[in-house]
């Protein structure tokens, strides 16, 4: 299968080199360093669930070398969404899937209007702490990483099924849904709320769920996104929170969510699309979210980054 990681960051940058590495036909979009990196020494993942090095690797920043593909991971931040869909045109063929593993929930719109309607899918990405570390090599903590994907519109498609027979094929613990929007607001849920709080606190998981009142604060932020979803048709389930925080028990002490590593590293926060779309959705459905307006409003003069 062939397939375009838009672009090598920590996400899709693991997904891409476990593909790779099981012999599928995989091109890298980066930029800068990074790219010059890719194509002198290859790619370095290291990770829990094996390290590998792919000594050779499909590497560019020009996506019209690379010609039509059959799926795209789209793995950008919100914030260069636009100008990365327009950058991935000469990628798109007559049945070409886009699965956007983006953060948020509002995401889609955006991609379909420069995409075309049918190339874009919907996905998310359960994957602790993986970061480009230095030029060439993703760090990825911990063993968990899922790919969960489908069409929007519920149906299973030939290029659905393809993707998910090479993630099998490349050892990706991965998932066709037939049910998207409901996953995309599981992970949502769980994200924002991880996000905002680990950011608003500058801890790490482990630390978050060692204090009780914490430990409130991040299921209040959960419970608040749940509220939202029902209001917006998405029936998380009355165990959803407590399956929700068991997980997070899961996770490495250590873990912190990538709004926070971008917070310490002074980069672009994607705050809008997190704590401050579920403040917004909050308010447009008449559901009460003081933990997110909290969060959006402690962390906004640092969403810029250095230039805020």
């Amino acid at each position: 299968m062939k397939v375009a990681i838009m672009a090598t960051g920590g996400v899709g940058g693991y997904f891409g080199a476990r593909l790779a590495a099981a012999g599928q036909e995989v091109h890298f979009i980066a930029r800068g360093a990074h790219l010059a990196a890719l194509r002198a020494n290859g790619l370095r993942l290291k990770s829990a669930n094996g390290d590998l090095h792919l000594q050779s690797v499909s590497a560019t920043d020009n996506p019209a070398t690379v010609g039509a593909v059959d799926i795209v991971i789209f793995a950008v931040k919100q914030y260069d969404s636009e100008t990365a869909a327009r950058a991935i045109k000469p990628l798109i063929g007559p049945s070409t899937g886009v699965i956007s593993l983006q953060n948020g929930m509002d995401r889609q719109d955006p991609l379909r209007a420069i995409l075309g309607r049918d190339h874009v899918m919907g996905g998310v990405a359960y994957i602790t702490a993986a970061e480009v570390t230095s030029p060439g090599v993703i760090a990825h903590v911990g063993p968990l990483a899922r790919i969960i994907f489908g069409e929007l519109d519920g149906g299973v498609c030939p290029r659905g099924e393809g993707f998910l027979a090479a993630c099998k094929g490349a050892g990706i613990d991965a998932v066709l849904s037939t049910n998207i929007a409901k996953e995309m607001w599981a992970k949502f849920a769980l994200l924002s709320a991880f996000s905002g709080v680990s950011s608003v606190l500058r801890k790490p998981i482990g630390a978050i769920l060692g204090d009780p009142d914490t430990r409130k604060l991040l299921t209040e932020a959960i419970a608040e996104t749940v509220a939202v979803a029902k209001a917006s048709g998405a029936d998380l389930g009355g165990d959803f929170l407590g399956r929700q925080v068991g997980l997070l028990d899961k996770m490495l002490p250590e873990t912190k969510s990538s709004m926070l590593i971008d917070l310490e590293h002074r980069r672009r926060l994607e705050l809008a699309w997190l704590s401050g779309a579920v403040a917004r959705f909050g308010d447009e459905a008449d559901v009460p979210t003081p933990t997110h307006h909290f969060i959006y409003a402690a962390l906004k003069l640092d969403a810029n980054g250095q230039s805020g």
